[in-house]
């Protein structure tokens, strides 16, 4: 099972303003930055209850026809747009990715803060791309805080776009 992170930080690391504002990203996702193709691989998602919810807002659902798994512990179901497919589970991490490997799915794309933080630390995250976008934020949540041991990865590639956008791409060591 292939586990990946694609996601855009500021300048300073935060993923969000602290109460989950995301009004500094750039409209529409700014410039192609291989989101699309990076998608185009993907076989589920695996999100957090609040990024979930936070994705409910957006004008459009961004994850087609994919499965959608919503983690919570205190949710049992979840409304979601017309053509979605989600459901709800809990769980550590290596159960979840256990469940889903039992599906079938090949390649899970982990989202949410908290959601992202735990897949590393359980040993789950193979690959990792970071958007920078040029913005310093005075506050908002960190896409890494405390972990209980070092994670060492290999630098893939780096692009940077017009916009400003830099966009960074690691493969955990082996």
């Amino acid at each position: 099972m292939k586990t990946s992170v694609f996601i855009a930080t500021s300048l300073n690391g935060f993923i969000a303003r602290l109460d989950g504002g995301l009004d500094w990203l750039p409209v529409d996702g700014g410039e192609p930055h291989g989101y699309d193709e990076f998608m185009a691989t993907v076989d589920a998602v695996v999100i957090g209850r609040k990024t979930f919810e936070t994705v409910l807002t957006y004008p459009t659902w961004p994850y087609e026809k994919r499965p959608v798994i919503v983690l919570s512990t205190q949710l049992s179901t979840v409304s979601v747009p017309d053509g979605a497919v989600c459901e709800v589970m809990s769980g550590v991490p290596r159960e979840i990715v256990a469940r889903l490997e039992l599906r079938g799915i090949h390649h899970i794309y982990v989202d949410g803060g908290a959601t992202i933080r735990g897949f590393p630390e359980a040993g789950l995250i193979q690959n990792l791309t970071i958007t920078r976008v040029p913005v310093l934020l005075g506050s908002g949540i960190p896409l890494f805080g405390y972990l209980p041991h070092d994670i060492r990865f290999d630098h893939v590639a780096t692009q940077s776009f017009s916009t400003g956008l830099v966009k960074s791409e690691y493969r955990v060591t082996a």
